[in-house]
């Protein structure tokens, strides 16, 4: 018996011995006297199981089924899910394993087993204030990228990702072996096809972003005559040319959102790329693509404005032609050009010396010349430079012109 039941059964019994009246009973058990009549009546004929109550020692319904509970832990055990949080686990075991249980069911279930939740915890004691969210959609995105063994091991590889300020909106994730230009490209492009410009970008001084501040003012006689005031890094112009503010965070801490974005992936997809099996970043990559509306429909949050500041990406922009390294340069007689000490021929020799020729270098289209509009194809001169060592995973390209994408596209934002 509970200490109450106790209680109600010596009550009853001093009662039925005459040593308490039914209106003395009832105030003692704060009851009416017409129930003490009836407990009364019910413990002459049933003796004291009379004041227990109708469901005690009877299985609660929503006790969990002990198979579906040894189902449960089965999959703990598993190896790879054994390393996601229990809030990840318990979505999990819901969608892929059909078992409906609530997270207090799983989270008393884990812990009465003696497991722990892998999340890890802030310190609370050095929790910055939260920076109030921009009011709508589209007014500020944070960038920035966070290396990680993604797929075990101790391989790390950088994600790449934007959030929206406002809403927590996932707006675009990409992969690459280091933080680069091509990664921030991509989840640009991403960003622009799904949701539109944004209002302005929000990353750190990381070299992809912002010239050394004591190099900004190093202009040529041209760049001047030209009325630059100022170096830009190739997604700088990017940027500036779709109209997008662009402003650089001073600590992490600034960056909040996005910080807090990397430790939730970080929780999550190694579990997701272990359960389907991908081990590399073209996999992840494209499983990405499919990933980041279900993690918005679950994180996403209402914006204190309805509006979005996002705007429609202008039909006559091409994406291929702006989300890509641009170089600068002119024709020589022969109708050649000089990229880091190799010479490369436009593919018609019809241009006059001196034309000016901008090189476009893309993983998807290695090498174009941009002239009065046209683009035209480039190809190293020197044999040597066009034998290619082993595969080549951004295309059938000569070996220097791989070289070249490391170079302006894959390099480390980090190390530059």
């Amino acid at each position: 018996m509970s200490k109450q039941e106790l209680r109600r059964h010596f009550v009853i019994k001093q009662s039925l011995e005459g040593l308490l009246t039914v209106a003395e009973a009832a105030e003692r058990l704060s009851l009416s006297q017409r129930r003490i009549k009836q407990l009364r009546k019910e413990y002459r004929k049933h003796g004291a199981v009379a004041v227990i109550h109708g469901n005690a020692n009877k299985p609660s319904p929503k006790k969990l089924d002990p198979k579906i509970s040894e189902q449960i832990l089965l999959l703990r055990d598993d190896e790879i899910l054994g390393k996601s949080n229990f809030t990840h686990f318990t979505e999990i075991i819901n969608e892929r394993y059909g078992i409906e249980v609530s997270y207090s069911t799983v989270y008393r279930l884990l812990t009465g087993a003696g497991h722990k939740s892998p999340k890890k915890r802030r310190n609370k004691r050095k929790i910055h204030p939260a920076r109030p969210r921009k009011p709508a959609l589209g007014v500020m995105l944070q960038a920035d990228a966070t290396p990680y063994a993604w797929f075990g091991g101790k391989e790390k590889y950088a994600l790449h990702g934007f959030i929206d300020d406002a809403t927590n909106t996932v707006t675009g994730l990409y992969i690459c072996k280091n933080e680069c230009l091509l990664g921030y490209n991509e989840v640009l492009r991403q960003t622009l096809i799904n949701h539109g410009i944004p209002q302005s970008l929000y990353p750190d001084r990381y070299s992809v972003f912002f010239v050394n501040p004591k190099k900004e003012q190093e202009l040529t006689i041209e760049e001047q005559l030209e009325g630059i005031e100022k170096k830009l890094t190739q997604f700088g112009k990017i940027v500036e040319r779709l109209g997008i503010d662009m402003f650089p965070a001073n600590s992490p801490q600034a960056k909040g959102r996005i910080e807090r974005l990397w430790a939730t992936l970080q929780s999550r997809l190694p579990v997701e790329f272990a359960l389907r099996g991908i081990t590399s970043m073209q996999e992840a990559n494209k499983f990405l693509a499919d990933y980041i509306p279900v993690f918005n429909e679950q994180f996403t949050v209402e914006p204190e404005e309805a509006f979005s500041a996002f705007v429609p990406l202008p039909h006559t922009e091409d994406l291929d032609r702006l989300l890509c390294a641009s170089l600068s340069r002119k024709l020589s007689a022969g109708s050649t050009i000089s990229i880091r000490s190799k010479k490369f021929k436009i593919e018609q020799n019809k241009f006059p010396a001196k034309t000016e020729v901008t090189v476009l270098l893309s993983e998807k289209h290695g090498l174009r010349a941009l002239i009065n509009g046209a683009f035209y194809t480039i190809y190293p001169i020197d044999k040597v430079t066009q034998k290619r060592q082993g595969p080549i995973r951004t295309g059938d390209f000569p070996h220097v012109v791989t070289e070249l994408i490391h170079e302006y596209l894959l390099k480390n934002a980090k190390a530059a």
